[in-house]
């Protein structure tokens, strides 16, 4: 009882050193520096917990900045000057657009009064012809085209295909009107088409000036007989004015389909009772985009986009457009009143190349400061960080010494402990002194063994197969198929690794000598698994060797895994010596690796670092 406490109070005194987090008897070596732990043990914040570590209370104030923030500020200060340069760009394009889009809106308004003066200027026109109709009972070709003559249209004008006469006809006179215009010489004048059983009067073109091969394709068609023209007269009769019509296809553009509109102004005979009846239409014939050109002459060299439309922007009510590049992001509508009907005018500024030159400028000069604050941040961040290193490197070669000197102390008296009680405890159950330093040497090289496991990852973690391969070792040389192992990787804290260790060679001693391994049929099946995040559950299993005697005496190595083991891993062994071979089942604790692991190499890097 005295050696089993040995071993199990040196290997808790161990766990319970890794574990203090106030004392520095095994703290891993870089967490002691990090700690700033000195030559007097104190933490460098001091007792008031300023939470500056003793290099940074040494450094000034905007050193200590650049040396805590040794990416972040530079990156900071960069971005910081690049911003209120996109920030300045942006106010400076902002202002151009605002300027844009005032430009814009001053051209909407010359382009809607220019249009809107060739309007008025064509309803002026059929004022006066309206009022020449209505003075007389009829009006000679001659007569017309000397009216029309007088109007100057080449140079007044532009834009409309002329001024022409449309005659109000019944019906039932349809025959006789065309007999009458093909006597004062219009060739094969026909009415076209025909109005329908529900019309009661036609509203053929009968007089179109000037005469024009394209006019004359225009004479004879019945313009009531066509719903956007027939929507329009009636408008322009009921409000006894000039009235546009929608947007349609002149029947003098033949196969062209080009968007047009007419403007109508009616012509009423006063009979003796007073009543008003309606002789015709005097109306002008328009090319929308002849129209427009027309109207904006002037205007030509104006970087802008512009599309105007019938009552509503749609593709299908597009009138006429121009364009002198690709549109951008400001745009103006604007109503325009075309002979009492409503256009949608609708201009696009064009989208700059580039950037504005102010802009440009803006941004290169920003761009050019923002690089100079970033170098300069720099090359004072590279000044912060290694003076910050060469002070470190002062304190943690003191406590790195400290540190070394108290963890060596440390695992020598844990392991002369182990030994001790192994000592203890073998020589009560050796019967002889060969049989002694038998079993003595053997679980020292098995103590030895893992050790040299846990030196090689620096006291941090070991994976259970390895301890196992370890231990098995010398048996499963020069012999096939003996031992089997399978199981997942996990890791064990280095003191369970050596509980482990030790249950593993009394188990492989014992088979080696009376069991599985002791002949060539036998086998050893040992596996492993996880039972929940923090436990792994091993099992050796024996068959094929010679069968196990129940009357045997309890030896050392079944105290060794039934008491000592089972108290280190804090959980029990299930020992059971079936006649078919040994069986054992060991729950071991898997620990958080930053409980106890040794980070020398770390620190090392750290110091290398600091010296280059």
């Amino acid at each position: 009882m005295q050696a089993t406490g040995g071993i199990a109070g040196a290997q808790a005194a161990d766990r319970a050193d890794l574990l203090q987090p106030n004392d520095t008897r095994g703290v891993p070596i870089a967490d002691g520096v990090k700690q700033g732990l000195g030559p007097a043990g104190l933490q460098a914040g001091g007792p008031q917990g300023s939470g500056l570590t003793r290099a940074e209370r040494r450094m000034g104030g905007t050193l200590r900045w650049f040396s805590r923030f040794p990416r972040a500020l530079p990156l900071a200060i960069f971005i910081t000057i690049f911003a209120m340069t996109l920030l300045g760009v942006w106010a400076i394009e902002r202002a151009e657009s605002d300027a844009r889009r005032a430009d814009l809106e001053q051209l909407a308004v010359e382009a809607g009064a220019a249009l809107e003066r060739r309007a008025n200027a064509n309803a002026a026109y059929l004022r006066s012809g309206a009022a020449l109709f209505a003075s007389q009972d009829s009006v000679p070709v001659p007569m017309f085209q000397t009216f029309v003559g007088q109007l100057r249209l080449d140079s007044n004008f532009r834009g409309a295909d002329g001024i022409g006469w449309a005659a109000r006809v019944n019906t039932g006179d349809i025959a006789a009107f065309e007999n009458r215009m093909r006597e004062v010489g219009v060739a094969d004048f026909a009415v076209h088409p025909l109005p329908r059983a529900d019309q009661a009067y036609a509203v053929p073109v009968t007089n179109l000036q000037p005469e024009t091969e394209r006019n004359r394709r225009a004479l004879g068609f019945n313009m009531f007989s066509e719903p956007v023209r027939r929507e329009a007269m009636m408008e322009a009769e009921d409000s006894a004015r000039p009235t546009a019509s929608g947007r349609v296809v002149l029947v003098q553009e033949g196969d062209v389909d080009a968007a047009g509109f007419l403007v109508y102004m009616p012509v009423f005979h006063t009979g003796a009772d007073g009543m008003r009846e309606l002789k015709g239409y005097i109306y002008s014939p328009f090319n929308a985009q002849d129209f427009v050109d027309s109207a904006m002459q002037g205007m030509e060299n104006r970087a802008v986009q512009m599309a105007i439309y019938d009552e509503t922007v749609a593709p299908d009510r597009l009138m006429a457009q121009r364009a002198t590049g690709e549109a951008g992001g400001e745009s103006v509508r604007k109503i325009v009143q075309i002979a009492n009907r409503e256009w949608v005018l609708e201009l696009h500024s064009l989208r700059p190349a580039t950037l504005s030159q102010l802009s440009l400028i803006a941004l290169i000069a920003g761009l050019i400061c923002s690089t100079l604050a970033l170098a300069i941040a720099w090359l004072l961040t590279r000044q912060a960080v290694e003076a910050r290193q060469v002070i470190e490197l002062l304190e943690e070669q003191a406590a790195i010494r400290n540190s070394l000197t108290r963890e060596l102390n440390h695992r020598v008296k844990n392991t002369l402990a182990n030994v001790l009680s192994i000592v203890s405890l073998t020589r009560r159950r050796a019967d002889s002194i060969d049989n002694f330093a038998e079993s003595l040497d053997g679980r020292i090289r098995a103590l030895s063994a893992t050790h040299d496991l846990l030196t090689q990852s620096e006291w941090g973690t070991t994976p259970v197969r390895s301890v196992i391969e370890v231990e098995m070792a010398p048996y499963a040389q020069g012999r096939d198929a003996v031992v089997e192992m399978n199981g997942p990787h996990v890791e064990l804290a280095p003191n369970d690794a050596l509980s482990m260790g030790l249950a593993i060679h009394e188990l492989a001693t014992n088979a080696a000598k009376y069991g599985a391994l002791s002949t060539a049929e036998g086998k050893v099946e040992v596996d492993w698994d996880m039972v929940s995040d923090d436990l792994v559950r091993v099992r050796w299993r024996e068959s094929g060797g010679p069968e196990v005697l129940q009357d045997r005496k309890r030896g050392f190595g079944t105290d060794l895994i039934e008491k000592i083991v089972a108290h280190e891993l804090r959980n029990p062994v299930e020992l059971v010596f079936e006649p078919t071979g040994v069986r054992c089942t060991m729950l071991i604790p898997v620990r958080s690796r930053s409980e106890f692991v040794l980070r020398a190499k770390r620190m090392k890097q750290r110091i290398d670092r600091a010296q280059a």
